[in-house]
């Protein structure tokens, strides 16, 4: 399958905090009934009541806008991905995962990470749009994609999944982009404690459990100035104007709207920077409150 480029690939839009620059590396946009399937409670009618949704998240018919990227930085010296995203080659029961074929790793290439210069590889849990670009097929085996760095996820994330009665799609996923990872000694595990933990100076993880037992966000600080990447917690702006809207893979439905509900509570009216790992381009803005609940204020991006 020839997936086309989700945007411009000669551009790569990012953002400003304090002193790091934070790349968003376009892989691919998902079909519009990914936002259906979903998200099933973001009904056509609710989305239209959303004006401010349009014309970025969702089209005239209410139809949401789904996109699939990692954001790239530097900071504290380490070079840094968080998630990545679906993958080349990879056999996937989701028709619109299976075998891709895009220029993910030429845009992560010049947005200036090259494979081999990435340090630190950020998990925010382990779904296979999250973790696909962990490998790559290289002579028909899966070998890491950035052999020099580490792998960071939540040691509550894979011992779930480690006694988890997985399907044959799942099982699969983890053969391919998560095992040949931890047999190269490169997943290290991380305890999560309820408020948080620095990894790195100016980074750290943010339990946001829910979506999966030990999905985490990043915030990441510099110079007086904090943004947020969010991973599955909020898949799509909808759920800042109605946080009760869950994923249709939730594991655990409450837990997840909780995790929403107390995270975008220390968000709104902040000036942190937030970034949809799934939001549609421009990605980014400040959570603010807005007719009982919240919406997003955007931020566009700077493009080099």
């Amino acid at each position: 399958m020839n997936t086309p480029p989700a945007t411009d690939p000669t551009a790569v839009p990012s953002w400003t905090v304090g002193e790091v620059t934070v790349h968003r590396i376009d892989e691919t946009l998902l079909p519009p009934a990914t936002g259906s399937w979903l998200l099933p409670g973001a009904t056509p009618d609710l989305v239209a009541e959303q004006v401010w949704l349009r014309p970025h998240f969702a089209d005239d018919e209410g139809v949401l806008r789904i996109d699939s990227h990692s954001f790239a930085f530097t900071a504290g010296g380490l070079r840094v991905l968080v998630d990545t995203g679906i993958g080349n080659g990879k056999e996937r029961a989701n028709p619109a995962w299976h075998d891709l074929n895009t220029d993910y790793l030429q845009r992560l290439t010049a947005a200036g990470f090259s494979p081999d210069s990435v340090d630190l590889v950020i998990l925010t849990h382990l779904h296979a749009d999250h973790v696909g670009w962990n490998t790559q097929d290289v002579d028909g085996e899966w070998v890491p994609t950035f052999p020099h760095a580490r792998y960071l996820t939540s040691r509550t994330e894979r011992e779930f999944w480690a006694g988890y009665d997985m399907e044959e799609a799942r099982r699969q996923m983890f053969r391919d982009s998560v095992i040949p990872v931890e047999e190269a000694g490169l997943l290290d595990l991380i305890d999560v404690p309820a408020e948080g933990v620095e990894i790195a100076p100016g980074l750290s993880l943010i339990p946001t459990p829910g979506h999966t037992p030990g999905h985490v966000a990043l915030e990441l600080t510099s110079r007086g100035q904090t943004a947020l990447i969010t991973g599955d917690c909020i898949h799509h702006p909808v759920q800042l104007a109605q946080p009760s809207i869950g994923a249709c893979v939730d594991i655990d439905p409450e837990r997840s709207e909780a995790s929403r509900r107390t995270l975008l509570g220390s968000l709104a009216d902040t000036d942190t920077l937030v970034l949809g790992t799934h939001f549609a381009p421009p990605t980014a803005g400040r959570v603010v409150t807005h007719e009982g609940a919240y919406r997003l204020s955007l931020i566009p991006a700077d493009s080099h």
